[in-house]
């Protein structure tokens, strides 16, 4: 366990991690490190089934980068050390994209740079009033995650973000289909975690093997896409989960799979 990371088991399934490095959530190199690690953990565990991310400080999701950290890259060495950091957050990103559970973010207040495309890169979001989505790099002359979002959000909306570093309000994310829903400021957790538990009363297997139909058929043609679909539900139709669920309807009872297994 990391001092700035939280890993809580609030109901079957169900893993919440979360940021907790006061006072903002600053990610810092050795931040990434430990959120890749313990994210790499619950993707692993065969009695995980949905995974929520959140923040245990007040009324923060996340800062971003670390500024401080930013700023002392300096001499020789700094091109590497920045080098360094830029793979670290994307090694984050890619963790949390191709998680093998679907996951879902409990944005409790602002989002900002890399925070914001932590956001993104989960299944669902669910955000308090409080939330907003900022994407600052422009005011300190860098790059942020705009290609990111823009797999949620209209293009000019993420250029403008880009542009001006003005924050995207959490009614208007909502409005966008960038939050799936708004809640009340402090609700935004339970509700992820309610989500979550939902989630994970279905198919282990079909959660798993569903997911990775979606993202690999997500930049695919409709077509393509689809085969891509086809091709794991037949690999789903072949388990102990699918012969389960189907009895489990005819009989109009609830499901009872077993323990995660290979198709």
């Amino acid at each position: 366990m990391s001092d700035g990371i939280t890993v809580a088991r609030p109901r079957p399934g169900v893993a919440v991690v979360s940021l907790a490095r006061p006072p903002v959530n600053a990610l810092s190199s050795q931040l990434y490190r430990d959120l890749t690690g313990q994210l790499a953990q619950v993707g692993a565990d065969p009695d995980v089934h949905a995974v929520v991310v959140g923040s245990t400080i007040p009324n923060i999701f996340c800062a971003g980068a670390d500024i401080k950290e930013l700023r002392s890259l300096s001499g020789e060495h700094a091109k590497t050390l920045d080098e360094q950091r830029q793979a670290l957050a994307h090694e984050v990103f890619d963790t949390i994209l191709n998680l093998p559970q679907p996951t879902i973010a409990a944005v409790n207040g602002p989002a900002i740079g890399a925070g914001a495309v932590i956001a993104s890169c989960c299944d669902a979001r669910i955000g308090s009033q409080r939330s907003s989505f900022v994407l600052p790099e422009i005011d300190i002359a860098r790059c942020g995650g705009g290609r990111h979002l823009m797999r949620h959000l209209p293009q000019g909306t993420v250029r403008l973000m880009f542009f001006t570093g003005q924050p995207l309000p959490g009614a208007e994310a909502h409005r966008l289909g960038f939050l799936q829903e708004l809640v009340e400021a402090g609700g935004e957790l339970d509700r992820a975690v309610e989500l979550a538990a939902y989630i994970a009363t279905k198919s282990p297997l079909a959660l798993r093997v569903g997911k990775q139909a979606l993202n690999l058929s997500e930049s695919l043609p409709v077509s393509d896409g689809y085969a891509v679909e086809q091709e794991h539900t037949l690999r789903l139709a072949r388990s102990a989960d699918a012969v389960e669920a189907t009895q489990a309807f005819l009989e109009k009872r609830a499901a009872r799979f077993g323990r995660l297994q290979a198709p």
